[in-house]
């Protein structure tokens, strides 16, 4: 499945019961579930660092959360994951090509 289709498929997940300020909380509840999901890639990192246990299958299990949200949120501010990352790699192209002529 690509990642527009992945898109797609995860706008359709129910959130809950929508609030008075169903766009702001809708937005609030993805941000914060990325950041969550975020955090607990970066646990089993931490986990790689501290105790020298590295578990990819569970740092990919954790990756696809956070792919599930980055979803969530391009289809609530109604973009294409792939024209996100499209403009993302134009940025950081960018971002070396000043760096290379520094």
């Amino acid at each position: 499945m690509d990642i527009d289709r992945y898109a797609e498929w995860a706008a359709r997940i129910p959130i809950g019961r929508p609030p008075i300020e169903a766009e702001a909380a809708v937005l609030s509840y993805l941000c914060i579930g990325l950041a969550s999901e975020a955090g607990e890639l970066a646990g089993v990192v931490k986990k790689l660092l501290r105790d020298g246990q590295w578990n990819p299958e569970q740092a990919a299990d954790e990756l696809g959360d956070v792919a599930y949200y980055f979803a969530r949120l391009c289809a609530a501010l109604g973009k294409q994951p792939s024209g996100v990352l499209d403009r993302s790699v134009a940025k950081i192209a960018a971002r070396l090509k000043t760096a290379e002529s520094s």
